[in-house]
């Protein structure tokens, strides 16, 4: 049995009809949803925001170079090649052979840190050997401006990539995260010295108060040559001496 013309228009009618009532109804849903009356709110919480100080930093993945050689084996490598010699001699001038290890791993070790801050002495900052002073390790005056500046020594091989990071928390609550990155540093029997950008500490009642900050020396590898757990102060005046 067939349908007549007049019995198909019916029917595309009613379609087009259902389709309309289900697509309106989808919509005042989705309404509803934006607006928060039903269904989850877009809107995000303050501890969806921050990140809490129990999360670790996502340092990266290790990137394989493929096979690592010594700094010697490097230096007598293709030594018959006079154009790689050369090429060597101008990347590779300032290593201290003295310094220069048998091993693949560089060794960096950050001898001082100290804080800047313009027209006042330097705060040198004692580094424990566990990491970790105890206390308050320093205070700040708010809406001060300051620089870390600190220096370090490289041996045995070359280090490549090396970064700083400083995290921190102020009542669990994340609220500062820096990356520096430092460059790549050839092994020598000076000190290197590196200062960090000027910056600005926050000021007002809420910023006053108790902060606690993790700082981290890595390089490419994300081998980590250092790291401090530590606690400082803002307060509305420097710290008397």
């Amino acid at each position: 049995m067939g349908f007549d013309d007049k019995d198909n228009d019916a029917s595309e009618t009613n379609i087009e009809e259902t389709k309309g009532k289900t697509e309106k109804g989808k919509e005042e849903d989705d309404e509803e949803t934006v607006d928060g009356s039903s269904g989850m709110s877009r809107t995000m919480s303050e501890s969806s925001i921050y990140a809490t100080e129990d999360e670790e930093d996502d340092e990266g993945k290790k990137i394989e170079l493929g096979p690592q050689f010594t700094l010697k084996e490097q230096l007598e490598k293709d030594k018959d090649d006079e154009s790689l010699r050369r090429w060597k001699e101008q990347l590779l001038g300032t290593v201290d052979m003295e310094n220069v290890g048998e091993t693949l791993e560089p060794e960096v070790k950050i001898s001082s840190l100290a804080i800047k801050s313009p027209g006042r002495p330097d705060i040198c900052l004692t580094i424990p050997e566990n990491g970790n002073p105890k206390g308050c390790w320093f205070t700040l005056k708010e809406g001060s401006r300051y620089s870390l500046m600190f220096t370090f020594q490289v041996s045995n091989n070359i280090v490549s990539g090396l970064k700083y990071t400083n995290t921190v928390w102020k009542t669990g609550v994340r609220v500062d995260s820096t990356k520096e990155m430092l460059g790549t540093y050839s092994p020598q029997s000076e000190a290197y010295t590196h200062e960090m950008p000027e910056e600005t500490t926050p000021s007002g009642i809420f910023a006053r108060g108790s902060y606690s900050a993790r700082s981290k020396f890595l390089d490419d590898d994300n081998k980590c040559y250092l790291e401090i757990n530590y606690t400082f102060e803002i307060r509305k005046d420097w710290q008397s001496s």
